[in-house]
């Protein structure tokens, strides 16, 4: 795989896991609604993968290390690839009740992350289960932090 292409890959795909599984459970346990969640999803998969892709294109072009080429594939592999996980997250909304819903979001958020943790740590021979073991930390952290953030705006504002 191009490391323009892999830059969007890993990029997008971790973004799209930690910042739609905080929207979705910060909004979850915020409202208990489904339709909010839905649109917070279908939000986030559109303007968080543009800013994503943005940011990616500015960094890679202050960076004057690549092709002009390989700056457009990471913006837009970055796009892509945070744009359909993202919405990857909306199916077991649509399929389940809430809660069982916010729970197997956060099982394939998980599973994703570790997934691609193990695959770069793999490549940059480095010991797999600490490269996933802190990724998945991060990633619990969000998900604790924006549970009780949603559970705090509902208290003060519901």
């Amino acid at each position: 795989m191009k490391p323009s292409i892999k830059k969007g890959l890993s990029f997008g795909l971790t973004s799209a896991i930690i910042t739609t599984l905080g929207l979705m459970i910060g909004l979850c346990s915020g409202t208990g609604s489904r339709l909010v969640v839905i649109g917070g999803i279908i939000t986030i998969a559109i303007a968080d993968a543009f800013s994503d892709a943005l940011g990616i294109h500015i960094a890679e072009e202050s960076h004057n290390q690549n092709s002009v080429i390989e700056v457009w594939e990471a913006t837009i592999s970055t796009f892509l690839f945070k744009f359909v996980f993202a919405l990857t997250f909306i199916v077991p909304v649509l399929l389940c009740p809430l809660k069982t819903a916010i729970l197997v979001s956060v099982v394939w958020g998980l599973l994703l992350l570790g997934i691609l943790s193990f695959h770069m740590a793999r490549d940059q021979q480095m010991r797999p289960w600490k490269v996933i073991s802190e990724h998945l930390l991060i990633a619990a952290l969000v998900i604790v932090a924006t549970y009780y953030v949603g559970i705090w705006v509902r208290s003060m504002f519901g």
